[in-house]
């Protein structure tokens, strides 16, 4: 393995199920052996819809990772971790409802344009349920030429409701 680091950003979101508990066991697995390791993480948001609006709102945050995986690799984990929690790509409906939802927004400044990865994300700037809670935690990183504050001054960020902490809970 990679011993160097690398700085992730990635978005989380969901409207299935207890949207915020499943965000913690994702963190949770994506860094269960220490080659991903949190960062920082936004506050939760509660976003309208976006694409197919005939569905619950979502909930979405954002997180800063630092990880000795390869892109590729992070990429795997992500997915594995979202059929772990209950999705099943292969049968949903595209920007249909899901319990999870983790895309690699930028990794370092790596440009990758793969079949089923493109990096940085190609609509991570046009998407203000990505920008708000990207911006709270990484204002001043520039992604592709664009500084995330810069981008998120000119989002429309309406109906976006910035959701008050969790209380901590034991574990079940």
């Amino acid at each position: 393995m990679n011993q160097s680091s690398a700085e992730a950003l990635l978005a989380l979101g969901g409207n299935i199920g207890n949207v915020r508990g499943t965000f913690d066991r994702a963190i949770t697995m994506l860094c269960s052996d220490g080659a991903v390791r949190l960062i920082a993480r936004s506050s939760d948001y509660r976003t309208p819809p976006w694409g197919v609006t005939d569905q619950p709102p979502f909930i979405n945050a954002a997180i800063i990772v630092a990880t000795s995986l390869e892109p590729r690799v992070l990429l795997a984990r992500a997915l594995a971790v979202e059929r772990a929690l209950g999705r099943d790509r292969t049968s949903e409906r595209r920007w249909g409802p899901r319990p999870i939802d983790i895309d690699i927004l930028a990794y370092d400044d790596v440009v990758l344009r793969e079949p089923d990865l493109t990096l940085p994300h190609p609509h991570w700037f046009e998407r203000a349920f990505v920008l708000l809670p990207l911006a709270e935690i990484a204002a001043d990183r520039v992604i592709a030429g664009r500084r995330v504050g810069d981008v998120l001054a000119g989002a429309d960020v309406a109906g976006i409701e910035k959701l008050p902490p969790r209380e901590a809970h034991a574990p079940r």
